[in-house]
């Protein structure tokens, strides 16, 4: 029986792995394609699903040495926002989230209880009052629209403060013993202990910062500014939609978070392991 259990497992664990993996191997493969064979066998089931009868890079080339719409400088930016939100928001949210898990202050139970019931609001009620908040402030059609309101996230306080209330108040009182300063604690004996689910909210960031279309679109009109989703779908026009360029496109934009995760793999799975168990 606990071997017939295992194949049962294993068989649909990669019945799901090919699924998921399906999309991406026929966006690829779409990538590849002359527009007027793109939708030719999308309805077949020989190999010529996923197989491009002539295979060609032009649409690689047409997207990345588009003068109109330079996709290089939108990768570019895209980068230098999600890069900076990503540091911002693992420092302010886990200074944040040590606060609440081992400081004592008046009306912490308060203020937390308030944080969480954030996370229950959708991100499209709070569009309007950001956008106009983001004018009165100046800062519409600049990166700090886009870094400033990224640079809290409720989850990852939560997510955080779950493990530093596993850190021992010990071993923290004893380093007070022994001199250190609470920058010092947080530093050199708090945060190297929570590596696995800071990488993890990490990558979490970058992730919904790399995929952000709505915030972006509204808040940036100057071209040489915008994000990488944002410019996908400009290849999209009253005119029609080059489906072609839209899947090259998307293609190029998929690689820097593959090469990602496959890095930080290992830390992402622990990190929400440890987070299933703790929590």
């Amino acid at each position: 029986m606990h071997r017939f259990a295992s194949i049962v497992k294993y068989t649909v664990m990669t019945v799901l792995a090919v699924i998921s993996i399906i999309p991406i191997l026929w966006m690829i493969s779409g990538s590849l394609r002359p527009y007027e064979e793109l939708f030719k066998y999308s309805s077949s089931l020989n190999y010529h699903l996923f197989v491009p009868v002539q295979p060609t890079l032009a649409n690689f080339k047409e997207v990345i040495f588009n003068e109109s719409n330079p996709f290089i400088r939108y990768i570019a930016n895209t980068l230098f926002v999600a890069g900076i939100v990503t540091l911002l928001v693992l420092l302010v949210n886990s200074m944040s989230a040590f606060a609440f898990a081992k400081l004592r202050f008046r009306g912490k139970a308060v203020v937390f209880a308030l944080f969480m019931s954030a996370m229950i609001i959708p991100g499209e009620v709070t569009l309007v009052p950001n956008y106009l908040l983001m004018n009165y402030f100046g800062w519409l059609n600049s990166y700090k629209a886009l870094v400033i309101p990224s640079m809290l996230s409720v989850f990852g306080i939560f997510l955080l403060r779950q493990f530093f209330a596993e850190i021992p108040d010990e071993i923290l009182e004893a380093a007070k013993i022994d001199g250190a300063s609470m920058p010092r604690i947080f530093s050199s004996i708090v945060l190297p202990a929570v590596v696995p689910p800071m990488i993890t909210l990490a990558l979490m960031t970058f992730l919904g910062n790399w995929d952000s279309y709505l915030w972006p679109l509204i808040v940036i009109n100057d071209d040489k500014k915008q994000m990488i989703q944002v410019a996908i779908a400009a290849f999209s026009s009253v005119e029609g939609t080059d489906w072609s360029k839209i899947l090259a496109a998307s293609t190029i934009s998929t690689v820097p978070i593959l090469i990602l995760f496959l890095f930080l793999q290992r830390y992402y799975i622990q990190g929400i392991t440890m987070s299933g168990v703790k929590g």
